[in-house]
């Protein structure tokens, strides 16, 4: 498929997969204002595999955690993906405030990002435009997520922000073989209550504590 709207054009969100079992989306070209594809609540077993994004903010799990009670997303790959010129690559994005959702065995693999703002990122803070936010802490548990062969340069100098919950920590994050740059130098990294190992050539620095 091929999916268009403006890249100045408020929430136009390609795809939006929401409490659905087994999807595939393939071969696809998604260029939007928004989240090329969005993944809400009660998603699991989706496979998205070689789409290419841009612009627009990205392949985004969320906004979740909105809700007490509500149903959590997981076994969701992301494999052979392009991300050109948008503002995030993969992103998991929860409020701040008590659910008991849950994100986890999650796979992104083998993507390449092109002038990406935020090319791995998890916000469990997540308000846009800082408008009426919650401020509370996310209860939403992020866990078993593998970022592997991902490549790609930076349009800002930290390229991987895991800003995960006080209260339930991200836990088994994996980064491997992940190369990100700034101005041809290694980008940066900056992690808040995260949790997991990398290993193989890792830039930037792996910020997960063990």
């Amino acid at each position: 498929m091929k999916v268009s709207a403006a890249g100045n054009s408020p929430n136009t969100d390609g795809i939006h997969v929401e409490k659905s079992i087994g999807v595939t989306l393939m071969n696809s070209k998604i260029g939007t204002g928004d989240d090329c594809v969005s993944i809400g609540p009660g998603t699991s077993n989706l496979w998205i595999e070689n789409v290419s994004c841009g612009p627009g903010h990205g392949i985004s799990i969320g906004s979740l955690g909105w809700d007490l009670q509500e149903p959590g997303v997981q076994n969701v790959t992301v494999k052979t993906v392009t991300f050109s010129g948008t503002e995030n690559g993969v992103r998991v994005k929860t409020w701040a405030r008590p659910s008991n959702g849950f994100v986890k065995y999650l796979l992104f693999q083998h993507a390449v990002m092109v002038n990406v703002e935020n090319h791995i990122i998890i916000d469990q803070n997540y308000c846009p435009d800082d408008q009426k936010c919650p401020d509370q802490v996310s209860g939403v548990k992020i866990s078993d997520i593998t970022n592997q062969d991902i490549h790609g340069s930076s349009s800002t100098e930290i390229a991987m922000k895991l800003d995960c919950s006080k209260q339930y920590p991200c836990s088994d994050i994996t980064l491997e073989d992940v190369k990100l740059t700034y101005n041809n130098e290694p980008a940066q990294s900056s992690c808040i209550n995260a949790d997991g190992k990398s290993s193989g050539l890792v830039q930037p620095n792996s910020c997960l504590c063990n």
